[in-house]
């Protein structure tokens, strides 16, 4: 099985092609994630939209807008509300996990095998098989 990361943009404007691509996947969507991060003395978040694999070929897409979000421990904001309110209308819960920034990785390749690995252990993706 094909796990990768598709990265779609930072989330400013993004996000709105990443709430599109969950609500016309519906079929196929297993989670809506919200990676929490800080970032130098700043709070960022990333939204992740996981998709179940597909029947031929055996990939996996996750799309996320990376650590573009505004995020502030206890405060919502209007990035944030908007996610929580694509997950009620699709029926899903929000996973909440807090990461390491990708900053601190050589390349941005080895923090989402980083990602993978994470989600893996926490069984919100499969094993390799």
């Amino acid at each position: 099985m094909i796990q990768r990361f598709i990265e779609l943009g930072e989330g400013y404007s993004d996000i709105y092609e990443l709430f599109e691509l969950a609500k016309s996947n519906q079929h196929r969507l297993a989670h809506l994630m919200m990676l929490q991060t800080t970032k130098g003395d700043k709070s960022a978040a990333s939204f992740v939209v996981v998709l179940h694999p597909t029947a031929e070929g055996d990939f996996q897409p996750l799309y996320i807008c990376r650590e573009g979000i505004t995020y502030t421990p206890g405060k919502s904001s209007k990035r944030i509300r908007l996610f929580e309110q694509l997950a009620e209308e699709l029926n899903k819960n929000i996973i909440t996990l807090d990461v390491k920034p990708s900053t601190i990785f050589a390349e941005k390749e080895l923090y989402y095998q980083h990602l993978i690995g994470i989600l893996r252990m926490n069984r919100y993706i499969p094993f390799m098989q």
